[in-house]
């Protein structure tokens, strides 16, 4: 199957599967970190196929809407996969990729390294911050329920994985325990490159709310 064939059917998929997501997950979610990835691989020796199955097919079942679950998401994407008739080992990179792309692997040691996974995980982080990320930041806390902000609860700094996803502290804390590390996170150069100017909004942004919320406290 060509190129542009495989990715035909694997973003129609992704489109069908994701169509009642919650917004900060959803196609376009999808959507922009794909685009970002192409960008970035544009600078980066790579397999162009497995960047964009991987940008595609990272989110097709996120842990945190599955239990926990963080086999769900590599399993659909290796049925997908399968059933497209993809070889072997593109699926089985796209699957390391997927359980290997979040945030929350970090706080593990990391057993698996490709520049495929490096592209996708700073397109994906990306789309964590700068005015998209304070969206989706905002978003999923209240699909979640959670406070936009509370002066009593603080950032925690040093939180553990089980403790970072079972969090439920307010949207704002967010901030300081993943979206503005984010940016000395990036892989890439064209990575670091793109992220400064998004982490640069965030900070402003902070600014701007302490700002209206002291008028208020």
């Amino acid at each position: 199957m060509e190129h542009a064939a495989i990715i035909e059917k694997t973003s129609s998929f992704v489109k069908e599967t994701l169509k009642n997501a919650e917004g900060g997950h959803d196609w376009w979610h999808i959507y922009r970190v794909w685009v970002n990835a192409k960008r970035i691989a544009a600078d980066e020796p790579c397999d162009l196929l497995i960047v964009e199955l991987a940008a595609l097919l990272h989110d097709i079942a996120d842990s945190k809407f599955h239990g926990g679950n963080e086999e769900i998401g590599p399993e659909v994407a290796g049925k997908f996969l399968q059933s497209i008739a993809m070889d072997a080992t593109v699926i089985e990179h796209v699957q390391q990729i997927i359980r290997h792309i979040s945030f929350k692997s970090g706080f593990e040691n990391i057993s698996f390294h490709s520049k495929e996974l490096a592209i996708v995980q700073d397109a994906d982080r990306l789309d964590a911050i700068g005015a998209i990320g304070i969206a989706r930041a905002f978003s999923y806390g209240g699909f979640k329920g959670r406070e936009i902000y509370n002066p009593d609860i603080n950032p925690d700094l040093n939180l553990s994985k089980e403790a970072y996803k079972s969090s439920n502290a307010p949207s704002i804390n967010h901030f300081y325990e993943k979206l503005l590390l984010l940016k000395d996170k990036m892989n890439t150069a064209a990575g670091k490159r793109l992220a400064i100017q998004r982490h640069e909004f965030m900070e402003l942004y902070l600014k701007q709310f302490y700002t209206e919320v002291d008028i208020i406290l």
